[in-house]
């Protein structure tokens, strides 16, 4: 099954550039690193050299040998059974943070040998190479992100092209959507709730439309994740706070104030024995952390505050298992729900505006009364949003925002239709993608 991916637009343009370098596609784990890497290949190279250090013992022990491309080339070449020319071969180094070795070697393939065309992707780079010991390729890499399927790609998936086109085009004119296609983007946005972006899981939920089975991926996906707090940290009491912190997420989404509470890890946490743990988490790609600002400058990053932030579950499926949510409850919102569905929207709405390549921040006002769920720097100016989770959007608190910081206009993300009014931009909740800087 063919499922299309947003990266091989970057991928193409980074094999036609003439100040190309190795890439390095980083990512957590199931995000469809290897799939969108390998259909890549194969649609633009005559030929793919695939290398998995996580299956391959020996592969390793060559680049213990030497990391210089002269050397390597010729016997990657004979591992492979491919042939490696220049240009026309797609070299694939998987696992990589496996063997940090072959990570330091993109320096040289950048150096010595530029003509070849070298992808390497990796899990956990960001917690599993020791930078101490081993010489990470500062500047001599491309490095670019995946992350699991946003709304977009999960309908392209459902093969919705046409419902794709017509958000578009609302969006861009700010005009509705005919009613009943307007519904039903709402129940394939309530299917991707369930489901999430997790390719894996998207293709069982094509294959079969079996909730179930889709779980039980989602669960397997959870178990992976919890192996790998274990593998790449040494400390017991590490993992336990790693663990304890992932488990809490849904908790922290269920509270009005979505604000990061180290109490609900357990009680009398502190910062100090629980921020490496959300370091940890972070850097592994499976959550998502903004930080308010406490001035509405540009960069915002110069005025975040580090000790009052959000985090997010990086995939809403995962999310959905973690709370053990089930497809029924978020299609008929069952009361019982209530309490989650606020937090939920706004981990949903993160997703899609992480996958966009905003980074988000929000604000509150200065007696903490009012907050603006998302602020981002589009098109070089600081665009509030506020999130509802249903039809309901008294705007209280972006009607202060929008007093006190009087933005170019404001966006409202809610179940209801495309339009524009008093310089709020409404958005429909599936079609969050069409936010984007680049557009």
């Amino acid at each position: 099954m063919y499922m299309y991916r947003k990266v091989s637009e970057y991928l193409k343009q980074w094999k036609d550039s003439k100040y190309r370098k190795p890439l390095i596609i980083q990512g957590a784990r199931q995000v469809g690193k290897t799939y969108a890497i390998l259909e890549f290949g194969r649609q633009h190279y005559d030929n793919v050299a695939y290398f998995n250090f996580q299956t391959s013992e020996s592969l390793a022990a060559t680049f213990d040998e030497s990391i210089s491309p002269a050397y390597l080339l010729p016997i990657l070449a004979h591992i492979s059974g491919q042939s490696i020319t220049r240009g026309n071969t797609l070299i694939v180094f998987d696992e990589i943070q496996l063997c940090e070795r072959a990570v330091t070697s993109l320096k040289y393939f950048c150096e010595e040998a530029p003509e070849y065309h070298v992808i390497a992707a990796g899990s956990l780079l960001g917690v599993a190479v020791n930078r101490e010991k081993y010489a990470f390729p500062v500047g001599k890499v491309d490095r670019y992100t995946m992350y699991p399927m946003d709304m977009e790609e999960f309908l392209l998936a459902l093969d919705e092209k046409d419902l794709v086109e017509r958000i578009h085009c609302c969006f861009d004119d700010n005009s509705p959507m005919p009613q009943a296609l307007h519904e039903a983007a709402l129940k394939r946005y309530r299917q991707y709730l369930a489901v999430g972006g997790m390719p894996e899981v998207v293709a069982r939920f094509i294959d079969t439309q079996d909730y179930t089975q889709v779980r039980h991926v989602l669960d397997t996906i959870q178990m992976d994740y919890l192996d790998d707090m274990s593998k790449y940290q040494e400390s017991a009491n590490e993992i336990k706070k790693t663990r304890l912190t992932y488990g809490t997420i849904a908790v922290q989404l269920s509270k009005k104030n979505t604000r990061f509470q180290y109490k609900l890890i357990k009680s009398g946490a502190r910062a100090a024995e629980y921020e490496n743990a959300i370091e940890w988490l972070v850097s592994a790609g499976l959550l998502s952390r903004i930080y308010r600002a406490e001035k509405i400058i540009k960069p915002l990053e110069n005025y975040k505050d580090i000790d009052d932030f959000k985090i997010y579950l990086s995939d809403m499926g995962l999310l959905a298992a973690q709370k053990d949510i089930r497809a029924d409850d978020i299609f008929f919102m069952e009361k019982e729900l209530a309490d989650f569905k606020g937090g939920m929207t706004e981990n949903y709405v993160n997703t899609q505006l992480v996958r966009a390549g905003f980074k988000p921040y929000f604000w509150k006002n200065e007696k903490g009364t009012r907050e603006v769920d998302f602020l981002i720097s589009l098109k070089g100016k600081i665009i509030p949003i506020e999130v509802k989770s249903g039809e309901h959007v008294t705007a209280v608190s972006l009607n202060e925002y929008i007093r006190l910081f009087k933005p170019t206009y404001s966006i409202r993300i809610s179940e209801k239709n495309f339009g524009l009014e008093n310089s709020i931009k409404a958005v429909p909740l599936y079609a969050v993608f069409c936010i984007r800087d680049d557009a």
